[in-house]
């Protein structure tokens, strides 16, 4: 199933993507995608109502605003350095264990929202990353078999990063990760069963139409089930969190001479099966 979010920021409605590629409008049938309705089962419910028919849901005009596809999380918990390719252009050792940090939920946005450049910033910078959007409570899972029994489902992420605020303001990489409009999420939630295998997924972005980045979740280093479990052991985990798994190389960081991101430029992004984003950037 395709989740999504559709309307006016802050006045988003549930709805769903149809194998036609129609959109339906389930607000009568969905309060909110967000945690309590992830937690409660509310994905199954789902199912079995559009299983006995979705024309009596009315269908989403094209061009309708597309939003995050779940309220805004509790945490957006990040991992750096966890493609082995990245790694390398970054002239960094790979890691031994997962490197967590964190954005700022207010850096939450829609797929095709405006990315704002923050007031100061000389080197904004993209990041296409798989999104795991967490299902049930986890806390200290036994193993990664238990943990897949935790994940709703996989959308894409932006991490956008201001590199100066990031690595010249001290160690903690959060500075440079949270401006507002730094985590475009969406279009769709995509749940399990239709991503059997989130480890080989090609991915990409392209600036102004020139392809920055293109790479496969297979050069993971800790794959979806070892993130959702490790991450379980130092913080719990809630309905509705949002992990991003890190990027493949092809940042602006990386290039020689590096490149950053400008008001007018136009970021692409597309992850194998979860659909497309676009940026426009602005000055914030």
């Amino acid at each position: 199933m395709k989740l999504l979010r559709v309307g006016e920021a802050g006045a988003e409605r549930p709805a769903v993507m149809l194998e036609s590629g129609e959109i339906i409008d389930v607000s009568s049938a969905v309060g909110e995608i967000g945690g309590p309705w992830l937690e409660g089962g509310g994905v199954g419910r789902l199912a079995g109502v559009l299983a006995e028919g979705s024309d009596r849901f009315p269908r989403v005009d094209a061009g309708t605003r597309i939003g995050a596809p779940v309220v805004r999380p509790g945490h957006i918990i990040a991992i750096g350095l966890n493609y082995a390719d990245h790694a390398k252009e970054a002239g960094m050792d790979l890691p031994t264990e997962p490197i967590i940090f964190t954005k700022a939920p207010s850096s939450y946005s829609g797929p095709d929202d405006d990315v704002l450049i923050p007031p100061g910033s000389t080197k904004t910078d993209w990041e296409v990353e798989l999104g795991i959007v967490i299902g049930r409570s986890a806390e200290n899972l036994p193993d990664e078999a238990a943990a897949m029994e935790h994940v709703a489902g996989y959308c894409i992420c932006n991490d956008v990063s201001e590199r100066d605020f990031q690595l010249n303001h001290g160690p903690t990489w959060v500075k440079g990760k949270s401006a507002r409009t730094f985590c475009p999420t969406g279009p769709w939630l995509v749940t399990p069963d239709e991503i059997p295998d989130p480890q080989s997924l090609a991915m990409s972005l392209t600036v102004n139409g020139e392809v920055r980045q293109s790479g496969s979740t297979t050069t993971m280093i800790f794959g979806v089930a070892h993130l959702v479990h490790y991450i379980s052991k130092f913080m719990v985990l809630d309905a509705g969190d949002l992990i991003a798994t890190g990027t493949p190389p092809g940042v602006g960081m990386g290039m020689k001479p590096p490149v950053f991101l400008k008001p007018g430029d136009v970021m692409e992004l597309e992850i194998e099966g979860l659909g497309r984003q676009r940026q426009t950037l602005r000055q914030g």
